[in-house]
């Protein structure tokens, strides 16, 4: 189960493949031994493979230290499988029992039988083997009655019919499907909809069930809902739960929308088991996440995207990266939030990208969209029933389009944009909201180019900002979402747009200081790992409380060094000025020098690492450097200034790589300079406020 609750693509103790020697064609003794005596987190894996090429109980405990009883339910698992292989599904529900007990799911049975998981599931319950669901022991009885909290597990010979302890109510039922393990993109946001969705039914009326395989949630505390199933999110599992609670009462339906896209790939198996899913359709998120479909679309609303294509091979990609230009966003379309997502310049850079992305994406298509430069990126979160939409918020980004939304510091209400622009992206919110037949929340992406609007992306589902979006304004969008999918209409909530009286600024948290060597800056792959949240009356000041809140703490004088790449130095030619008129010193390298000297701003020239000490790094660890600007394109140019931003960061010194966050964090130190930052509860904020 914990596998398998990994969303790694594991069904059980999958085949791996040992790092073979030059000149091997099978993994040797030697290379057996290596890789199982390696602590790393897929070990496990290791432990099982060496075990189908004969390596002893006994030998592998000597390499592993792992404890002897354990190996041996391993070896017990290892020799199912060669059963399973050799014979094929079993023919008698003993055998079966066997199997299952072994903890083996109907996907993995398949795999190892060359059956698809509904045929397994299919002749598992034609010789009626079910699950049955235990509820988890109070300690020392310290509740009065006993937890509403399941898990499920084969008991029983696969004739006699064993105790199942969940004994469903009557009730008509809601069930939530949670955000699965916590990783980088997907966590504590999804969560926080989760709750709120079943806080939302409960006061509806509703009997509400939550299914969740994480325990460091607040889903899977035993007394959010009215019960808990502690369970993978696989459609095996969730179809299980679903049949034992129709056995008593009516489930009206499950929601997948709030959990982020570990219960949307659950949607189809639903539907298929004839399980309603409320809220958007699987085929409109279908339609939202398939190219082809939403651009003909996209074509018919007659929005504007980025120039893109699809594309397989190298060939297809190099055509292609002429009609759509350089510079490119390409990634494999079966990713999702931003992982193995680059940015690609030129040519070779895109060999380099397509020679991996060919052979790890298989038979699914690479996408290409052409690179927005200098574009402001829009965050948009939305309510909609079929007959109405509200938008909940807008959400402009300090960083510029290219790097990820959950990377980048955003604002709300936008700060920049032009009252024309925001009508649009109303608009085109409301006609995108309207086509899918969102019934729940939905999230659009946009980028805003010379007053133009292109649409980047489109989620009819909750997304990372709903608790954001639900503390900056007030409005509880989350619970509002889950009774809307439960059958109110969104009208009856009388929501209205209303003008904020203060500003927003949601800032990214990043892991770097714990990991020597990885570089700070900021791409269309998600680093980040939490976020804070700045609230004042002027944007200068809540964007000061959310660096503060990162753990960044702007200098109110001292040296300010600034390096950019040719296309920035206009950018940041006011920013300079308006720094040394704060009476900061400007040291910059020998081009960014030149040109703010030249154009009236007195700058002191400073080496680069690669023009020889005393160098700018130096200087950092000197202490002499209270501010970083440095922004840079091309994978050389990247490379050749690392030692520049990882210097910053081990040295506690703010570092700005855009544009748009040195803007951001010019105004800051402007307004701290003129008054301090007050302190003020949310609430007084908020008055008025739904």
């Amino acid at each position: 189960k914990a596998l398998r609750s990994m969303e790694t693509g594991l069904t059980g103790l999958d085949e791996t493949a040992f790092e073979l020697n030059d000149g091997e064609t099978e993994p040797s003794d030697t290379t057996i031994r290596a890789a199982l005596s390696t602590p790393v987190p897929d070990r496990l894996l290791s432990v099982a493979q060496a075990m189908r090429l004969g390596v002893t109980v006994e030998e592998i405990h000597e390499i592993t230290h792992y404890d002897p009883w354990f190996l041996h339910q391993i070896e017990d698992i290892i020799r199912a499988e060669t059963g399973l292989k050799a014979n094929g599904l079993p023919d008698t529900p003993e055998e079966w029992m066997r199997l299952k007990k072994l903890g083996f799911a109907d996907e993995r049975i398949a795999k190892l039988t060359g059956q698809k998981a509904g045929a397994v599931r299919d002749a598992r319950l034609a010789h009626d083997v079910k699950p049955v669901f235990k509820r988890i022991d109070t300690c020392a009885a310290e509740f009065p009655s006993p937890t509403p909290y399941f898990y499920s597990c084969y008991e029983g010979d696969g004739v006699n019919a064993p105790e199942c302890e969940a004994e469903p109510s009557d009730r008509n039922k809601v069930i939530i499907l949670g955000g699965g393990p916590n990783r980088i993109g997907q966590g504590i946001e999804f969560d926080y909809c989760c709750v709120h969705a079943v806080m939302a039914c409960r006061e509806a009326g509703h009997e509400t069930i939550m299914i969740n395989c994480n325990p460091e949630t607040v889903s899977t505390d035993y007394d959010t809902a009215d019960r808990l199933y502690f369970e993978p999110l696989t459609s095996e599992n969730v179809i299980d739960i679903v049949r034992r609670e129709q056995e008593n009462g009516t489930v009206m339906g499950v929601i997948v929308q709030l959990g982020g896209q570990t219960p949307l790939k659950l949607a189809h198996d639903l539907l298929a088991a004839n399980i309603p899913v409320l809220g958007t359709s699987p085929d409109a998120i279908d339609l939202a996440e398939d190219r082809e479909r939403f651009q003909k679309l996209l074509q018919e609303l007659d929005l504007k995207q980025p120039a893109n294509a699809i594309v397989r091979t190298l060939e297809e990609a190099e055509a292609a990266s002429v009609d759509v230009g350089y510079p490119l966003v390409i990634r494999p379309s079966y990713v999702l939030g931003g992982r193995a997502m680059e940015i690609v310049h030129d040519v070779a850079g895109l060999r380099r990208y397509m020679e991996n992305a060919v052979v790890v994406s298989g038979d699914n298509p690479i996408l290409i969209d052409g690179y927005l430069q200098g574009a402001i990126e829009v965050d948009v979160d939305a309510l909609a029933d079929e007959d109405t939409v509200f938008i909940a918020g807008i959400m402009e980004h300090i960083e510029e389009a290219g790097i990820h939304s959950g990377d980048s510091a955003c604002s709300l209400p936008p700060y920049s944009l032009s009252e024309k622009v925001l009508a649009d992206i109303k608009d085109q919110t409301a006609r995108l909201a309207k086509a899918l037949k969102v019934v729940g929340l939905m999230n659009v992406q946009y980028a805003v180019q010379d007053e133009v609007v292109y649409l980047l992306e489109v989620n009819p589902r909750a997304s990372r900002t709903v608790p954001f979006v639900a503390k900056a304004t007030g409005v509880p969008i989350a619970k509002i979402a889950a009774r809307v999918m439960a059958g109110e209409k969104l009208a009856s909530f009388n929501l209205s747009e209303k003008p904020l009286g203060h500003t927003a600024v949601k800032e990214a948290v990043f892991p770097f200081n714990r990991f020597p060597g990885v570089d700070v800056i900021l791409g269309p792959e998600m680093k980040s790992t939490g976020e804070v949240m700045g609230l004042d009356r002027d944007f200068a000041i809540a964007f000061a409380k959310a660096q503060l809140g990162a753990g960044v703490t702007l200098p109110l004088m001292g040296n300010v060094f600034i390096s950019v790449r040719e296309g920035d130095k206009p950018a940041f030619l006011p920013l300079a000025k308006e720094l040394a008129a704060l009476g900061f010193r400007i040291i910059g390298t020998r081009g960014t020098a030149k040109y703010l000297s030249d154009n009236g701003v007195e700058t002191t020239q400073i080496n680069k690492v690669l023009e020889g000490q005393p160098h700018i790094v130096d200087a950092m660890i000197d202490g002499q450097i209270a501010l970083v600007f440095n922004t840079t394109d091309g994978r050389r140019a990247i490379s050749d200034s690392f030692s520049l931003r990882r210097t910053a960061l081990v040295n506690n010194i703010p570092y700005y790589t855009t544009v748009a966050g040195a803007r951001a964090a010019v105004a800051a130190i402007a307004a701290l300079r003129e008054g301090e930052m007050t302190v003020e509860p949310l609430q007084s904020y908020l008055q008025g406020s739904y």
